[in-house]
């Protein structure tokens, strides 16, 4: 009986991860195929990369800046699309945008001599909370799309040589990642 349990372990570890991720690749693959209406199978994706490559080749010159500066706006001052949209803007932004705010991995010392964080320097100037020598350290939670933002004073914040990704993939992965 052990053995069996064994195996059926085992095939969980192999077939959920896989599973999941085909089931994720294929629910995207159909939803956008269904949205645009489309017949062929996968052209809802690449239809939807060109359309937001468009999008940003658009805003990449003056009459497209002004028009999404407009939209920028007006998204920005309705109450509840504000809070919303302002929310996405920053995640995306902290990803992809020109000021990535997760390029700066840090080993934070929780306590003295004892135990550390691999996190995020997101902001090394805290003095308008009356902190001048802290910094903000943002600490991605495994499994999960949450986080944590903490304050510590700056000289128990070491900078981390490797890329800002790799870090990020160990966090996320909850140490595993790169075995």
């Amino acid at each position: 009986m052990k053995r069996l349990m064994n195996y059926f372990l085992k095939g969980l570890l192999v077939f959920v991860p896989a599973a999941l991720t085909v089931f994720t690749i294929v629910l995207v693959f159909t939803k956008l195929d269904g949205l645009l209406k489309i017949p062929i199978p996968g052209l809802g994706l690449v239809i939807t990369i060109l359309f937001i490559t468009l999008i940003g080749f658009l805003a990449s010159n003056f009459v497209g800046k002004k028009f999404f500066t407009i939209i920028d706006r007006l998204f920005t001052k309705l109450p509840v699309v504000k809070m919303l949209y302002s929310a996405i803007k920053d995640l995306i932004a902290a990803f992809a945008g020109e000021k990535k705010s997760f390029d700066k991995p840090a080993i934070v010392e929780l306590t003295p001599g004892g135990a550390k964080a691999l996190g995020f320097i997101t902001r090394e100037s805290l003095e308008f909370l009356s902190l001048s020598a802290h910094v903000a350290v943002y600490f991605p939670q495994s499994y999960n799309f949450a986080g944590s933002v903490l304050l510590f004073p700056s000289d128990r914040v070491t900078p981390v040589d490797i890329d800002s990704s790799e870090a990020m993939a160990f966090i996320v992965s909850g140490g595993v990642s790169g075995k």
